[in-house]
């Protein structure tokens, strides 16, 4: 990891929908911000234990990600 990237955590309902996620934008549901980053960014994410996962985001894939929600708006 590096000091320069972005952690995205996300939990998981034993359904496997998202239940929470962090940085989510506003007016943007947790399985839809879920959506979005694992469709620009999904090579980034990581499954952990107990019903969680990890986005760890460098710059471009960030900035990727922010243009994507910029077209969608």
């Amino acid at each position: 990891m590096t000091a320069d990237e972005t952690m995205i955590h996300v939990r998981f309902a034993p359904d496997g929908t998202v239940t929470e996620i962090s940085a989510r934008p506003a007016g943007l549901g947790a399985q839809d911000w879920f959506n979005l980053l694992s469709e620009v960014a999904g090579q980034y994410f990581a499954a952990l234990s107990g019903g969680r996962g990890l986005f760890r985001l460098p710059p471009a894939a960030l900035g990727a990600v922010q243009a994507k929600l910029g077209e969608a708006a």
